[in-house]
């Protein structure tokens, strides 16, 4: 049998648009005689819906759309695809997020998602009740069971949640011949590998194909990459004996849609692996080269779909002459073209010389345009103004963040008057630590590089130079001490620890939640790791404020990482 994946971008409550993807790729698929193609989870209203599920008309707008795909879908090819539906059960919630098959018109089989996730950026058992059955949808010899992405998640310790239900193992036990896995899988750096991994022990444990749907596209912070695969067990000859060894029989493209074939009567030549490793090794920040290619089309991806599924046609940005800003803009020119990206300039009395011609230089180099906007009578007008209440107090903190607010004002008016949507440059490091000036350098709508820590934004920076056979960053940005120039000869080590040690404590307390008392037991400073805890923790009032960012690393702040403001600075 000939199976297809269709690997879309939805766009959330976008029904007109989806339903027009699964008609186009099913008539393409068709077109190839598959015998049935498979949509990616919740494909026909888009992942993740959210608090949308509690209007009814966006869950009836959804029921309508499945309804009018059961007419409109080409006969004799089945056609998976995932939806809100309604309950059938008894107390609980009112949803279940659903996979269906249509076939000549008819829905003709129908599972449930099992294993709900709360924790990262998702929420489901916020609005979906369980499946309580399983079943298997057979179809031309084929014994096909669905998992709904989380409900194989549950053979990792990744989600560090305890499932009592194992929705993989009753299927199995009911005999299946190959597992679906219709998914919306965010991408992180390195997490092609874990989907992979998961599905080849899946593959050798059932002895069967594994169908792994993943989406594509991206929606507020979340990036669908795409690259759905099909892992089955190697060829007899390939293998002391069948189901010993798996091997991946198909990948779809990363970060773009893409319909991929396979025949389960004759599994087709492997194909190279996304996401493995690359020659070279690594660069700073511990990525490898493709690691970090991989990176920037994430990024890239997710500023062109934040902008259009936003209604955006223009984008621009403040250009310090620093690398974090260098970095936005050259994203910003890579996703939209040179000709929608403005920049600006904006020095004031301490910006040096080197960070003017810097920031022009990476405009040229770009191609985007750079206009300047010197700060500086407007600066001396608000200390006028401030001047009495001010007196007989030193420059602080108050002077630098004025200038931050001034740059951000005029770069909001660039956005009111042009509907320009402004992107934010500030790292994950400057959000952790609190280093960045509400309604100043956080003003914008979307911070691409906000889960980039400073030393991934030099890694990022090199490796664009180095792939493109000339200094598309400008060296001098890569080589200067980084620095805000809000006073006199200011760098950012006068406020924070150096950022390869800022860092590499940071993931430990973001990513692996440790103490201060546990983190010094990996040899790291107990005074410096609390003092860096402590921080972070005083900072989250900022975070709340912040633009959405781009979640590239397995957690972001935002919707995945969710911490009260008011609240102890307590030591465990």
């Amino acid at each position: 049998m000939r199976i297809s994946i269709a690997q879309i971008n939805s766009t959330i409550g976008g029904f007109s648009g989806n339903m027009d993807r699964i008609l186009s790729f099913t008539k393409r698929a068709a077109a190839e005689d598959s015998a049935l193609v498979f949509f990616p989870e919740l494909a026909l209203c888009g992942y993740p819906p959210m608090d949308l599920l509690d209007q009814d008309s966006f869950v009836e707008f959804n029921i309508q759309s499945l309804s009018v795909l059961q007419r409109e879908l080409p006969r004799n090819i089945a056609v998976g695809v995932g939806y809100v539906g309604r309950s059938p059960y008894a107390g609980g919630k009112a949803l279940v997020n659903a996979y269906g098959i249509i076939l000549n018109g008819q829905l003709v089989f129908e599972q449930f998602k099992t294993l709900l996730p709360t924790y990262d950026v998702f929420d489901e058992a916020r609005n979906f009740e369980r499946a309580r059955s399983w079943s298997v949808f057979e179809y031309q010899g084929e014994r096909i069971g669905v998992a709904i992405c989380e409900d194989v998640w549950r053979e990792t310790d990744i989600a560090g949640t305890h499932y009592i239900d194992d929705p993989v193992r009753n299927l199995l036990g009911q005999g299946i011949s190959l597992l679906a896995v219709p998914s919306a899988s965010p991408y992180y750096a390195g997490k092609f590998r874990v989907r992979r991994d998961l599905a080849e022990r899946l593959s050798l444990r059932g002895d069967i194909p594994i169908v792994y749907i993943n989406a594509v596209g991206a929606n507020d912070s979340i990036i669908f990459d795409g690259r759905s695969f099909i892992a089955a067990p190697a060829r007899r000859e390939a293998a002391s004996r069948p189901g010993q060894v798996t091997e991946l029989v198909l990948t779809a493209r990363g970060f773009e849609e893409d319909l991929a074939t396979w025949d389960t009567s004759g599994a087709a030549p492997s194909l190279p692996v996304a996401g493995g490793a690359a020659a070279g090794g690594a660069l700073d920040a511990g990525l490898s080269r493709e690691e970090l290619d991989t990176l920037e089309r994430a990024l890239v991806l997710g500023i062109r779909e934040y902008m259009e599924k936003c209604g955006f046609q223009r984008a621009h940005l403040g250009l310090s002459g620093g690398i974090d800003s260098a970095l936005v803009a050259y994203l910003g020119v890579e996703a939209l073209g040179k000709e929608r990206v403005a920049a600006f300039s904006m020095p004031s009395r301490f910006s040096s010389q080197g960070s003017r011609d810097d920031a022009a230089d990476l405009a040229r180099s770009i191609g985007c345009s750079c206009s300047v906007l010197p700060i500086e009578p407007v600066f001396k007008s608000f200390l006028e103004t401030l001047k009495g209440t001010f007196q007989g107090r030193p420059f602080d903190l108050a002077e630098e963040n004025l200038q931050a607010r001034i740059r951000g004002m005029l770069l909001m008016a660039y956005s009111n008057k042009f509907d320009s949507m402004l992107l934010t440059t500030g790292n994950k490091s400057e959000l952790a630590m609190g280093y960045c000036t509400l309604y100043g350098d956080m003003c914008g709508a979307l911070a691409p590089i906000g889960d980039l820590f400073k030393t991934e934004v030099f890694a990022l920076c090199r490796r664009i130079n180095e792939r493109s056979g000339r200094n598309v960053i400008p060296e001098a940005i890569l080589t200067k001490p980084p620095s805000a120039e809000l006073r006199p000869n200011q760098k950012d080590q006068d406020s924070l620890p150096p950022y390869e040690e800022l860092d590499q404590i940071l993931k430990l307390y973001l990513f692996e939640n440790l103490s201060k008392r546990e983190i010094a037991a990996r040899g790291w400073d107990a005074e410096l790791a609390g003092s860096i805890i402590k921080t972070v923790a005083r900072a989250e009032f900022k975070r709340r404020q912040a633009p959405p960012v781009l979640k590239v690393s397995p957690r972001a702040f935002g919707m995945g990482r969710r911490m009260p403001i008011a609240r102890a600075l307590y030591e465990i």
